[in-house]
């Protein structure tokens, strides 16, 4: 990529950006993960489950919210990595990922509530992780 040809010369390197920019599909990867955070429902059982593990049912009447839009959120973050699950007869458990990523994601969303809602109760003094 650093023989790439720009028309215009504002008297500064690029060389080594462009040596170290990722790839298209690297962007996309982002790009997916982006996604999940699209919708407030989503991001809040995403939360949710970064602080307990939980079934659906027990998911629905925390965020107050039908047990099939629940599946649906936990389906979107279980495709992207964000969360896992586990079967317990024939209960299914789920919680946040133990990953980089997921745990990326968590801070970045408590630290974003701590800015919007100055009125939060900080996740240090909240969180059990």
């Amino acid at each position: 990529m650093s023989d790439t040809y720009l028309p215009h010369d504002h008297g500064h390197s690029m060389e080594h950006v462009l040596a170290h920019m990722p790839e298209t599909e690297d962007f996309q990867i982002v790009a997916d993960l982006f996604k999940q955070l699209c919708d407030g429902s989503r991001i809040r059982i995403f939360w949710l489950l970064c602080h307990c593990e939980e079934c659906v049912i027990n998911i629905s009447a925390i965020v107050g919210m039908t047990s099939p839009a629940v599946s649906h959120h936990l389906r979107q973050l279980k495709n992207s990595g964000l969360i896992v699950s586990r079967r317990s007869g024939k209960e299914v458990y789920y919680k946040a990922a133990n990953t980089e990523r997921a745990q990326l994601l968590h801070h970045m969303i408590e630290k974003m509530v701590e800015i919007v809602c100055p009125d939060a109760p900080s996740p240090k003094e909240d969180s059990p992780q």
